[in-house]
């Protein structure tokens, strides 16, 4: 049995690291992937995952299924492409830590994963099914993705979702758009940012607008990470918002994953569906989720940074005790 099972993306951030004598700009080979990040992170709070997705068979795509492994993700559900490579990412920071992409992915063999390629087993056996929608960018991963998320709805599996928006992937703005709704019926669980929050709804009121999704896409629970600012949540007919959590930023690469990592762990730990949880409960969870992305932005790289419980526990004894 799966705690949490995900579907979508494995990939290789190049992360920026110093320039060389030359002045030119050096990168770290670090394993990423939204949905890889997010059960890394699980994994790391001693959670049982599974990956499903395709990789390369090259020297990327073994170092990423060997990274995934060594942190105990099961990787059973990992299918090698004979013809097209692994994706590539290389990440720009700024002064912030903000980053921005530029992906060498045309096409990676994450795109070409088949309905036919998965084993609708480890969906079954899964307590909570996590997707994004960069497997929905092109076919036959886009019907693959969608399929699976059906797949574990019917069966009464708890669905969480990421609209995870990276425009340079899309083949255009409507394109992006369309294909992000349609994962939205699935959800019980959403993930979003107000950038993507934004341009899901075209409004930039996080009251109306998530009252809108839950109403009309039947969505239990919805977090907009807000950066630096924390947390916007709804449930049902209550809202509320969580101040972020200062830390010595040094890179915000999968900050957003981890802040999911650490939802889908607290709704774990508590049991039952979303939809029963109380407004305190949803209040810590937000706490929760903050300490888990705040600690994360305090190591380079996605994978690599993802905190253990004590770290966590650590930042939220040292915040509360500040209050």
């Amino acid at each position: 049995m799966y705690d949490v099972t995900a579907i979508g993306e494995l990939l290789i951030d190049f992360t920026p690291y110093g320039t060389s004598e030359n002045g030119g700009s050096l990168f770290e080979q670090n394993p990423g992937g939204a949905p890889a990040n997010v059960l890394v992170a699980l994994a790391k709070l001693n959670k049982q995952t599974g990956f499903i997705g395709k990789v390369g068979n090259d020297q990327f795509g073994h170092y990423l299924k060997k990274v995934m492994e060594d942190h105990k993700v099961d990787m059973s559900g990992l299918v090698f492409s004979q013809d097209v490579n692994t994706t590539l990412a290389f990440v720009h920071l700024d002064e912030d830590g903000d980053r921005s992409f530029s992906f060498y992915r045309k096409p990676g063999a994450d795109m070409t994963l088949d309905s036919k390629e998965i084993d609708k087993s480890v969906i079954k056996n899964s307590r909570i099914f996590h997707f994004g929608s960069l497997s929905m960018t092109h076919e036959p991963a886009a019907s693959a993705t969608l399929d699976s998320a059906k797949y574990a709805k019917e069966n009464g599996i708890i669905v969480s979702y990421d609209p995870n928006l990276r425009m340079p992937l899309w083949s255009s703005t409507e394109d992006a758009k369309n294909m992000i709704i349609k994962g939205l019926p699935f959800a019980d669980i959403l993930k979003i940012s107000e950038e993507e929050f934004q341009f899901i709804t075209g409004s930039t009121d996080l009251v109306k607008g998530t009252g809108y999704l839950c109403k009309e896409y039947g969505i239990s629970l919805i977090f907009v990470t807000r950066g630096k600012k924390g947390c916007f949540y709804r449930m049902k007919e209550f809202t509320g918002s969580k101040e972020g959590i200062k830390v010595a930023t040094i890179d915000t690469t999968g900050a957003g994953d981890a802040f999911l990592g650490g939802v889908l762990y607290k709704i774990l730990e508590k049991g039952g569906r979303p939809s029963e949880l109380e407004r305190e409960e949803v209040k810590s969870i937000a706490a929760f989720a903050n300490g888990v992305a705040a600690v994360s932005t305090t190591n380079k790289g996605g994978i690599p940074s993802m905190p253990v419980l004590s770290e966590i526990e650590e930042l939220l004894n040292e915040e509360n005790a500040l209050i």
